[in-house]
């Protein structure tokens, strides 16, 4: 790693005064497909606020210097909203026990240095230092194989996932809307849950 990278750990209303830098990082790693997010930043930050608002959410922070170049999120996955929540609730899961990982997003000049086995492994150990849950999950987009703008290079990340011990969850599926950039509005898009036990 680069001597001017530098990987911090936030929790809760630590990492308020980052929303702006962190929303505009967002919509920029998101425009990339399987995404394809055309983002509004007052969306994002009033997003990122379920994170401020969650005493034991955790967000990791990459910076170059002074500048955020990468971010990871997790929180309880009894506080994200009930999109999220209700697939377990269906599957009479208990919720209480299970730490969600929002996203990890990364410029691509900085991809390939184990930043995002850094990502799992500092957002793991903070789910296990909280002491109360079994599962860590997160959720990922269903695009086609043959989606137009899939492009030639992209390489779909499962056996990354794979490898840090996650298991996909058929079953798991929650529904977000947002608008594609070539949208001229708001899309349902389904997304498949991957699941890890942290501890028997």
């Amino acid at each position: 790693m680069s001597r001017t990278l530098s990987v911090k750990r936030f929790t809760g209303a630590q990492v308020s005064g980052y929303l702006p830098e962190l929303a505009r990082l967002r919509i920029t790693v998101f425009r990339e497909f399987p995404y394809l997010y055309d983002g509004d930043a007052a969306y994002e930050e009033r997003y990122l606020r379920t994170y401020t608002d969650s005493a034991d959410s955790v967000m990791v922070l990459v910076f170059d210097g002074a500048r955020i170049v990468g971010a990871s999120t997790g929180l309880p996955l009894a506080d994200e909203t009930y999109n999220v929540i209700a697939p377990f609730r269906e599957q009479a899961m208990d919720v209480d026990r299970i730490f969600y990982f929002g996203e990890s997003v990364l410029l691509p000049e900085y991809r390939g240095r184990g930043l995002g086995v850094r990502f799992f492994h500092e957002r793991e150990d903070h789910a296990r230092s909280l002491g109360r849950f079994d599962l860590t999950c997160f959720c990922a987009v269903d695009r086609p194989l043959d989606h137009p703008r899939r492009s030639t290079g992209y390489q779909p990340l499962d056996r990354f996932w794979e490898k840090r011990g996650y298991r996909r969850q058929p079953a798991l599926k929650a529904s977000f809307s947002w608008q594609d950039l070539d949208e001229d509005r708001e899309s349902p898009k389904s997304m498949t849950f991957w699941m890890k036990r942290l501890r028997d």
